[in-house]
């Protein structure tokens, strides 16, 4: 499994390039989620300089959603936009180092959706594992509502989870302790993520021929972790400017 999931990161190394101007400096290790964490831990994190892999109860971890995994937690993902905003010495600490969910993870979400211009995608059994993990994060908004607002049981959950995704048994378990024990942190994803589609489909819109999608990709990395009512006002700008990349005066003085 971790050997698959290198393999994937290095797929995406050939291909981000394409999609962002400027990566970060610093490489991620891929490796196992410690043994002691593992029984309950997600089936991956990612953020500075790693990239973990839940190896525990193997059966439970079926390859087909690797790669939409991998793109969320690695690059161009966790591993990837963390650290950019850790380099970014323009910014102020609390934007270089806190994490808002929202935006963290709405980015990563967004880059399981940019694996398909990636063609990372290429079988029907990886383009199967995205679906799925989208019907996931689909179902986490009606869970999270269920528990914490309309008083739904662990068992109403786990059962409407059981039924609407492809989880294994016992992501079903340790997903449903998670929402119970994080309430709003699941509904996170899929708000960013369609904010960010949003802003780019009205940056497209606004910008017609001279629409890049390097430069958008940087606007939206090279503020750090924001509320996205201040990624809306970056992008705002972003497209008042013209659609130039945030590092382009940068990049004509080298």
């Amino acid at each position: 499994m971790l050997k698959q999931a290198a393999w994937i990161a290095k797929r995406v190394d050939a291909k981000v390039g394409d999609y962002i101007g400027r990566l970060p400096r610093r490489r991620f290790a891929i490796e196992p989620v410690p043994p002691e964490l593992a029984p309950f831990y997600t089936g991956g994190r990612g953020g500075p300089g790693i990239y973990l892999v839940n190896t525990y109860n193997l059966p439970s971890r079926p390859l087909y959603n690797l790669t939409a995994l991998t793109l969320h937690e690695s690059s161009p993902g966790h591993a990837l936009q963390m650290p950019l905003a850790a380099e970014a010495q323009g910014l102020p600490e609390f934007r270089r180092y806190s994490y808002i969910s929202a935006y963290g993870e709405g980015w990563a979400l967004y880059s399981e959706y940019l694996g398909q211009e990636m063609g990372m995608y290429d079988t029907p059994y990886d383009r199967f594992g995205y679906l799925t993990y989208q019907m996931w994060r689909a179902c986490r908004l009606v869970i999270d509502t269920g528990i914490h607002h309309k008083g739904w049981t662990r068992e109403q959950a786990q059962a409407y989870l059981r039924d609407n995704t492809a989880l294994s048994e016992h992501e079903v378990t340790t997903e449903v302790d998670r929402y119970i024990a994080w309430p709003g942190q699941a509904l996170s994803y899929y708000l960013g993520e369609l904010k960010i589609i949003e802003l780019r489909h009205k940056a497209e819109a606004a910008l017609g021929e001279k629409f890049d999608i390097r430069a958008f990709h940087d606007a939206i990395l090279e503020t750090g972790s924001v509320p996205l009512p201040v990624l809306e006002q970056r992008i705002a700008r972003f497209i008042a400017e013209g659609g130039k990349s945030p590092w382009a005066q940068e990049a004509s003085e080298q």
